[in-house]
């Protein structure tokens, strides 16, 4: 694992200073403590910064083929880099390392940018061709790797890893932009289509970009999508089997490492199947490790021990109490933009306990998204069967109204609280989804923007990419185009983005073996009732587990590997929330009214209503700009 940066000038190419190229990859230095490097020449620059995995002597960035016509800068892991490389061998390629960079440079002399479907990897790389004078940027099909890049007022493009590296460059500009604030209150996180810094921009999950001299800057190509509009066919024991051989195959491929691996076990059915498959595999006990909390009802740390002792594994665990608010500050460095899943928290010190013994961590990432674990998407079948029976009139004026009437019980038992269902059931699906996947809903952000911050936004709403996502999904049935929005959006904005920047912080490398690209391919075409059956999400993945784990891990309620904030909140952490009345940051936008947030944190505080993820996010958000912007 690695941090990238670099320039490329596509119109007149200009001298670039090396000490620019080193200021961008220094600024990434957490990601690649192993190494680094720099190399420049006409109107291109590219700088690396290494954390060693595989061949340490022989890795080392950016790399040039012999000819010395390409030159690479890569950021990841390609696990089938031996079968890639043994095919090129076939073509008469000759290789100087043992690593999986040099591969991509024999691959993009054989194939181009077709060589992107032959990869099975996590991955962002920048390669410059002398030859056609040009500079690829693609990253990997799930966006487990990021980049950013920006043009910028010189006529250069710049590109990084991380939004730190672009900052180091002085021609960026800093100018915050309100649409990303929207966007990072409704869904808690800044999407990959926006970024908090004006200008700046992700390239998406399994895009790539080809800059080419005396051309202009291109849209970027989409090289890859994941398709719902297929269904396999089979018994569940048959399609069971398959799905046990692909996780089997992820787990293993994964495993390759010239240095320390283990895992993050929570003790949940993702974490546990992870550890079991390597368990299977592995000569020598798995090195695991938990987070456990200091509030009993987030507390899983009994489940992880269980499944530690089933598998022998060399086990070890940490508590988080309400002090680590202290790492607020670490998190704002790492993260750049505001990210607001509080989950972060723990994410992070488990990275942290993990970096104490290995250098590689394997997770359990990405299984909710493709067979369908998350509690939304049961309601939104639910409630997809009752919208398919009413007629949409009829229902919105009938569940519309009794929305409305009734009360907003945030303080009451779950059964009790049918506010948010009877509106969902007013709207259409994907309108009433879009909503479901967020923290802070249109009307309370309506009432904390300012007339300012509305005139800003321009009509822009942040739902409305989410519905415009589900409305063109390749999908034949509602669930498909739930899951198909969150592979879009969810999954690379919020929960990559946090293991990512969490584990680099820590010059930890993580991987997810239940997001090879196969599997998710595969799981895609699985009927709905494979995934959700009898209210049970991850149905077949549990059935196909039965053989390796418990019972009462894989049917036991859903926890999630959360952080209680909204006690903490009510608690050691009220005087936080109350602050933010007076954030001279926040004020200081113009987007922001102040007594509606004074309010907010005193309803909170009170129970008079539950708003502590809302308030988590303007503290990291203040906290933030507070950063970026001064």
């Amino acid at each position: 694992m690695c941090g990238i940066a670099g320039i490329f000038y596509p119109a007149t190419p200009k001298p670039i200073d090396p000490a620019r190229i080193t200021a961008m990859a220094n600024a990434q230095a957490h990601r690649g403590p192993d190494g680094s490097g720099v190399w420049t020449a006409l109107g291109v620059g590219l700088g690396h910064r290494r954390l060693a995995i595989i061949d340490l002597g022989g890795g080392a960035q950016p790399m040039a083929s012999a000819d010395g016509a390409l030159t690479i800068t890569f950021n990841g892991e390609i696990y089938n880099f031996q079968q890639v490389r043994a095919e090129l061998e076939t073509k008469g390629a000759r290789f100087l390392t043992n690593s999986d960079t040099e591969v991509l440079l024999h691959g993009w002399a054989a194939w181009g940018p077709a060589m992107l479907e032959r990869l099975n990897g996590m991955f962002a790389f920048a390669l410059h061709d002398s030859r056609a004078q040009s500079l690829f940027l693609a990253r990997d099909r799930l966006g487990v790797k990021p980049l950013h890049y920006v043009e910028l007022s010189d006529g250069g493009v710049a590109f990084a890893s991380e939004l730190k590296g672009l900052l180091a460059h002085p021609l960026l500009r800093r100018s915050p932009d309100i649409r990303a604030v929207e966007d990072y209150l409704a869904f808690g996180y800044v999407p990959d289509d926006a970024c908090l810094v004006g200008g700046v921009k992700k390239l998406a999950a399994g895009h790539s970009l080809l800059l080419t001299r005396g051309k202009p800057v291109p849209p970027p190509h989409q090289w890859w999508d994941i398709d719902f509009s297929r269904r396999a066919t089979g018994t569940a024991a048959a399609l069971g089997e398959q799905l046990i051989d692909l996780m089997r195959n992820g787990v293993r491929s994964r495993m390759l490492a010239d240095v320390p691996l283990g895992a993050f076990l929570s003790g949940g059915v993702d974490s546990s199947a992870v550890v079991a498959l390597m368990a299977e595999a592995s000569k020598r006990a798995v090195k695991t490790c938990t987070i456990g909390f200091d509030t009993a009802d987030h507390d899983e740390r009994g489940y992880a021990n269980q499944i530690a002792a089933l598998f022998a594994t060399e086990h070890r665990e940490r508590i988080v109490a309400a002090d680590d608010f202290a790492l607020i500050e670490t998190l704002v460095a790492a993260f750049d933009e505001p990210f607001a899943d509080a989950s972060a928290l723990a994410t992070y010190r488990v990275c942290e306990l993990a970096r104490e013994q290995v250098t590689v961590a394997l997770s359990g990432d990405g299984a909710d998204e493709a067979f369908a674990g998350y509690r939304r998407y049961r309601f939104q079948a639910a409630e997809e069967r009752i919208r398919s029976l009413v007629p949409a009139t009829f229902r919105s004026s009938l569940f519309g109204k009794l929305g409305a009437l009734y009360p907003k019980a945030d303080w009451a038992p779950r059964p009790l609280r049918a506010k948010t269902t009877l509106l969902s059931l007013a709207d259409d699906g994907a309108s009433a989804y879009a909503r479901s996947v967020g923290v802070t809903t249109p009307n309370l952000r309506a009432k904390l923007f300012t007339d300012a911050a509305r005139q800003a936004l321009g009509g822009h709403v942040a739902e409305t990419r989410y519905i415009t996502t589900m409305l063109d999904a390749p999908a034949r049935e509602a669930l498909d185009r739930a899951q198909y929005a969150d592979f879009k959006h969810w999954l690379p904005g919020d929960i990559l983005t946090k293991v990512d920047r969490t584990s680099m912080a820590v010059s930890l490398e993580a991987r997810e073996p239940l997001l090879d690209y196969k599997l998710i391919e595969f799981a895609a075409t699985l009927p709905v009732s494979m995934r959700i059956r009898a209210g049970e999400g991850k149905w077949i993945m549990k059935k196909a587990m039965e053989r390796y784990l418990p019972r009462d891990i894989l049917y036991r309620q859903k926890m999630g590997f959360v952080t209680p904030i909204s006690a903490w909140f009510r608690g050691a952490l009220a005087d936080e929330a109350a602050a933010l009345a007076s954030s001279r940051v926040l004020a200081g936008t113009g987007w922001f009214e102040m007594p509606a947030i004074a309010k907010l944190a005193a309803d909170h505080r009170s129970g008079r209503a539950e708003h502590g993820r809302t308030l988590w996010q303007l503290v990291m958000l203040e906290r933030s700009m507070q950063r970026l912007f001064g």
